[in-house]
């Protein structure tokens, strides 16, 4: 969201120590390889439009398919049994706005990320750190519930390499779609870090080029500012990228096969990313009657990220270390995420949820929040913040019919939690398992950092 975040927490330092100081993990998960498992005597939430408890349920698994839903207590011979005990067992979260060079670390002031992105690149020991703390970002997103996360900026190829290597099984984490490098523009949002600053269309064109060339997923484009680009008291998410890039940009990834999804903070911003082509409008802001009529032409979901506004605007600055005038705009964004987030629920918009991760106050293994924020101050009720970020999500994503909802047929990507999370979001925070692909984690625990459990919780009540 914000340009001086905590999204590239990485080390401006590095040395041979720290290719030993993985963050968030805390020793040796409980975790069992893919086979066949019966989750038995499960209350069942399958991630459909209209999800209810389905109580008594038995789910089967045979590596990284679910094989049949069965009544509790009727599993064929030869499934390892994993007695629930009446726990809800539903679909994996899914994470659509990830940045996963950043750890949410607070900042008491700005930094140049171009620099020091660049500083970390260009030395081959820092490189390996860096990637290494983006894999252990990534575990904690696992641990954290959630099994299938988009990745939309990101350090030079790490997000793709990443991808294929737990694809692989060769580390632990979630599914990624992957974006690698955005596309900004000189002066853009988080230009010469995680987005190629484009001068021209035709080095718009080429990076788009090279992220197909390096096997991505999507493309994202950073069209307007975010809260700490503006300059002046309520001029947040100013158009920076011009509406023929983004047209040309469109044209070319769609025609290579690949969705676009846009940065956009700003009423501007949004109309010029959806008459020009986009298909899904990260963060948001106030619609109006035609931007509303052009999500609907286009066909173009809502990402949902309320995260990294809520500190930026309803913190004391004292806390966030922020300007008046960067308080002020960070509430203007805010209100605008708001608007535009409710305005979809009321206007059939399809919505997905993310939380900007990287931003500071969020950390890798807190996706839960974004479905509290998104029925607190949206209004969405539990079942649709879950539903936006289980069964829809998959369908926006392209992978509606590998993950995100449970049947037969299905990647088995599960989580285990001890309460009902239609009565109550909250008992995400804590679970009891974790199934990605199959492949079990008993008791999965992360290093939570206290500063931001301190601040967020209050937010929660």
């Amino acid at each position: 969201m914000g340009r001086g975040g905590a999204r590239l927490d990485i080390f401006a330092k590095c040395g041979i120590l720290f290719l030993f100081i993985l963050p968030g993990v805390t020793g040796p998960q409980k975790e069992m390889s893919s086979m066949k498992y019966a989750f038995d005597n499960a209350n069942l939430l399958d991630g459909t439009k209209d999800m209810r408890v389905q109580p008594g349920l038995c789910v089967l698994t045979d590596g990284e398919t679910i094989t049949d839903i069965v009544p509790a207590g009727t599993a064929p011979a030869g499934y390892t049994r994993i007695d629930l005990r009446g726990r809800c067992l539903l679909p994996g979260l899914i994470n659509m706005h990830v940045h996963l060079a950043g750890s949410g670390k607070i900042q008491k002031k700005q930094r140049d990320n171009e620099k020091l992105v660049r500083r970390i690149l260009s030395n081959p020991v820092s490189r390996a750190v860096a990637y290494r703390m983006v894999c252990a970002f990534a575990r904690d997103e696992l641990l954290g519930g959630v099994t299938t996360i988009r990745t939309v900026g990101g350090l030079s190829t790490f997000d793709t390499r990443l991808r294929d290597e737990i694809a692989a099984g060769r580390r632990a984490g979630p599914r990624i779609l992957a974006a690698n490098e955005g596309i900004s523009v000189p002066g853009g949002h988080m230009a010469g870090s995680v987005a190629v600053a484009a001068e021209t269309i035709d080095q718009a064109l080429a990076q788009v080029d090279a992220v197909h060339a390096q096997g991505a997923d999507l493309v994202k484009l950073m069209i307007t500012g975010g809260v700490m680009d503006a300059t002046e008291r309520g001029a947040p998410g100013e158009l920076k990228m011009p509406p023929e890039m983004v047209r040309a940009v469109c044209e070319r990834a769609h025609a290579l096969g690949y969705t676009v999804a846009a940065h956009t903070e700003s009423p501007e911003g949004v109309r010029v990313a959806l008459e020009n082509g986009v298909d899904s409008i990260e963060h948001g802001a106030k619609p109006d009657d035609e931007i509303l009529r052009l999500f609907h032409e286009r066909g173009a979901f809502l990402c949902v990220t309320l995260s990294p506004a809520l500190p930026y605007a309803l913190f004391d600055r004292s806390v966030t270390h922020l300007t008046e005038v960067e308080q002020f705009n960070g509430n203007v964004v805010f209100e605008g995420m708001v608007a535009c987030a409710k305005a979809a629920l009321a206007h059939d918009i399809p919505i997905a949820l993310g939380n900007d991760v990287g931003c500071q106050w969020i950390a890798q293994y807190d996706f839960w929040r974004e479905l509290c924020y998104f029925h607190k101050y949206a209004g969405a009720s539990n079942a649709c913040a879950l539903y936006c970020a289980t069964g829809q999500a998959a369908r926006l994503a392209g992978l509606g019919d590998v993950t995100g909802t449970l049947a037969p047929g299905m990647s088995a990507d599960m989580i285990v939690a001890a309460g009902n999370p239609l009565d109550d979001l909250r008992v995400l925070r804590t679970l009891d398992m974790v199934v990605a692909r199959g492949r079990v984690i008993d008791r999965p625990k992360v290093r939570r950092n206290a500063q931001l459990d301190a601040g967020l919780d209050p937010l929660l009540a």
